[in-house]
């Protein structure tokens, strides 16, 4: 691996971290709330969106993390396998998307077992890294990442490296389309300032494009979220390609899946914030 820089944290000659990253493969959580009216296996973001968007990835040479529902791994294995082909990282975004906030004991220890059994066994796919749907871990959640070998872990909070020795690697609302384009985010938006009302691509693209500099003047990391069936106009896509386009151009950026940042972090745990 290459070596570290010596006014930066990362790996030289990079002066910053983003992992791009997917979340919500196919229809789990559309079916795990009863509002999937069609055949399981046949949700549009798999024929239309995801292939627009993987083109656009390997021509910007840019490999990424897709948190998929252990659910979706039986469901789409194509899709799965052509992540894992193309270089993407595969990591677990619980069973069926089940707000994890939410659960009990029973359910939360529920989730982990069928989603690491789903996933025995199939090529490329070890679930290294969990991002809880809803952002949010609950404190027992530690302790089941480190019993089931997670090394890393994507929730609303802060970057570091926690007691139990999972690195955190966070996410932050503003750095997610959804946050811009989905009418039941409204609160949220009001809570960070914003217009309820959906805001237009333009604005997330200015605002991605402002956040992006600030990481890279400050050294620090991003995680940028983009979801496949949210990608539904060609104004949307020139978002990602001009995101995706300015990180692959810019030589003090490292655009790595969320695996290897977090390997780089737990193999210098001297040069991060420990939580």
């Amino acid at each position: 691996m290459a070596s570290q820089s010596d006014q930066s944290p990362w790996p030289a000659p990079y002066k910053a971290a983003i992992a791009f990253t997917m979340d919500n493969l196919g229809e789990a959580q559309d079916v795990l709330q009863n509002r999937w009216p069609h055949p399981i296996g046949t949700h549009p973001s798999l024929t239309d969106q995801l292939p627009r968007m993987l083109a656009l990835l390997d021509k910007y040479r840019v490999r990424a993390t897709y948190f998929v529902e252990a659910w979706s791994l039986g469901v789409y294995p194509d899709a799965v396998q052509q992540l894992v082909r193309a270089g993407h990282e595969v990591a677990w975004h619980g069973f069926q998307h089940e707000v994890w906030s939410g659960l009990d004991e029973r359910q939360e220890k529920e989730s982990f077992e069928r989603s690491f059994s789903a996933a025995k066994g199939l090529t490329g796919v070890e679930y290294r890294g969990f991002r809880p749907p809803g952002g949010k871990v609950n404190e027992r959640t530690w302790g089941l990442l480190k019993e089931f070998g997670v090394e890393y872990v994507s929730p609303l909070g802060q970057f570091g490296l926690s007691k139990e020795g999972v690195v955190v690697l966070p996410f932050e609302w503003r750095a997610v389309d959804a946050f811009w384009y989905m009418e039941k985010f409204a609160g949220i938006r009001k809570e960070y300032g914003e217009r309820e009302e959906v805001l237009s691509p333009g604005e997330f693209k200015e605002w991605l494009m402002v956040r992006i500099d600030e990481v890279v003047r400050t050294g620090g990391f991003m995680s940028i979220l983009f979801h496949p069936f949210l990608q539904a106009s060609d104004e949307k896509f020139e978002v990602l390609e001009g995101v995706l386009k300015r990180v692959n151009e810019d030589g003090q950026i490292w655009v790595a899946p969320c695996k290897g940042i977090a390997q780089w972090v737990r193999e210098h745990p001297e040069s991060f914030t420990t939580s």
